[in-house]
């Protein structure tokens, strides 16, 4: 939340349902900004949501395309997973951001990848905007990619300016990624250097989207 820098982040989380609503817990708890492992799945127990099984977080889908991945052993640390991001400002200037991730296919034990972290995959601030990130985790966190884009709003770039720049930092270690951010009009902007990041948009009542 831009509003007071307040955050909330879980990692190596087990199986939860809607790990961003726990996530939320924590920014309003206010006690601690990043639980991980046993110890965020303890917390979001505390809160009352109900641990899952690792195949409700399954689809057909996705399982075909690992033993697919599998069989022609290409299932290297690094192969892409699925991440969903979201910015928001609302009328009063306020900026949020948002994001959650499967990680990546064939990571090791204990990885954080950059969603959870701020400043790498997700970061907010009002008297910037907001932004968050898709792609390789390890590059983003290398760059510290949305505080790097953030920092460009603050000194008064348009967030697509902003975005775009930001990405350029990432070229200096051939980093791939995507990147969505608002700013505290509300001007929302998007960009990457992977081949697709399926987006879309909406502001007072006006839809966009693109891939």
């Amino acid at each position: 939340s831009g509003e007071g820098l307040r955050a909330g982040a879980v990692a190596a989380l087990p199986p939860f349902k809607n790990p961003i609503d726990i996530a939320r817990a924590l920014l309003d708890r206010g006690e601690h900004v990043l639980l991980a492992a046993e110890g965020a799945a303890a917390f979001a127990r505390e809160c009352g949501f109900a641990p899952c099984s690792r195949e409700d977080l399954l689809t057909e889908q996705a399982l075909a395309r690992w033993k697919g991945m599998r069989g022609a052993r290409r299932v290297e640390a690094g192969s892409p997973g699925g991440t969903v991001g979201a910015v928001a400002c609302d009328a009063a200037g306020h900026v949020a951001a948002a994001t959650s991730t499967g990680g990546t296919a064939g990571k090791r034990s204990g990885r954080v990848g950059d969603t959870p972290v701020l400043g790498a995959g997700t970061y907010a601030d009002d008297a910037g905007g907001a932004a968050s990130a898709t792609g390789k985790g390890e590059d983003i966190l290398r760059i510290t990619l949305t505080a790097t884009a953030i920092a460009r709003l603050r000194e008064g770039a348009s967030a697509a300016e902003a975005c775009a720049k930001a990405l350029d930092d990432l070229a200096r270690i051939d980093g791939l990624a995507g990147l969505i951010g608002v700013d505290r009009w509300g001007r929302v902007a998007e960009t990457r250097n992977t081949r697709v990041m399926p987006w879309a948009a909406i502001a007072s009542g006006v839809e966009s989207a693109g891939a």
